[in-house]
């Protein structure tokens, strides 16, 4: 994969860039700032990139800004934001455009390098990547969720382990259930949420941006 990865502290940047050429992928570009990062992404036009929140000149959510502005210029350019912190607002926008391809984790909860490369890879294939303190920290901030309160509990349980990435046979190892199990919960999921199978769009990714969007 060709990778930008957009960080302002050079120890971190540095060995982000060391540890994914380590798994045979080509980093393209680095950035420090917001504006290097949205020249970068739109120059480089990365399979996906890594964004730090909190960059010059703003060290608020400048990160999140340049992601939204990079993907209305390249609908659908797959990020994973990397952070200390979670911004709701923006994060919820980033997440608003039905593309996919959004990944969203704490850097205090990176523990391996496996689950970052695996992170990177499935927001690049499309997918979503998200930690699950952050999922719990988007869906706090909503309210009635009406349009989940038909899923039974076991509906929801798989649909918010979905939300973090996971694999159907992935989902049954965590909840101990078979992968024929999960199926039959993925597809009902599915109906409940109105998300049809046209060919066209991901049901799993449409699924998960209707949890995290729910008002």
């Amino acid at each position: 994969m060709r990778i930008v990865v957009a960080e302002d502290l050079y120890l971190l940047r540095e060995g982000m860039v060391r540890l994914i050429e380590a798994y045979g992928h080509q980093v393209v570009a680095t950035a420090a700032t917001g504006p290097e990062t949205l020249d970068a992404l739109l120059t480089w036009r990365p399979d996906v990139a890594v964004v730090d929140i909190r960059m010059p000149p703003t060290q608020s959510d400048e990160g999140l800004r340049v992601a939204l502005a990079a993907r209305s210029e390249l609908p659908g350019l797959p990020i994973l934001i990397l952070s200390q912190h979670v911004v709701q607002l923006y994060a919820r926008e980033l997440l608003a455009d039905g593309a996919g391809g959004i990944g969203y984790f704490l850097k205090e909860n990176v523990f391996d390098a496996d689950q970052f490369i695996d992170a990177l890879e499935r927001v690049a294939g499309g997918g979503t990547a998200m930690d699950p303190a952050v999922i719990a920290k988007l869906l706090s901030s909503g309210s009635s969720h009406r349009r989940l309160e038909g899923l039974t509990e076991r509906e929801l349980s798989v649909l918010s382990l979905m939300a973090e990435g996971l694999s159907n046979q992935a989902i049954g190892q965590r909840l101990f259930l078979s992968d024929s199990a999960i199926s039959k919960y993925t597809t009902s999921l599915f109906g409940k949420l109105g998300i049809t199978d046209d060919g066209t769009n991901n049901r799993r990714v449409l699924a998960v941006l209707t949890y995290l969007n729910e008002p």
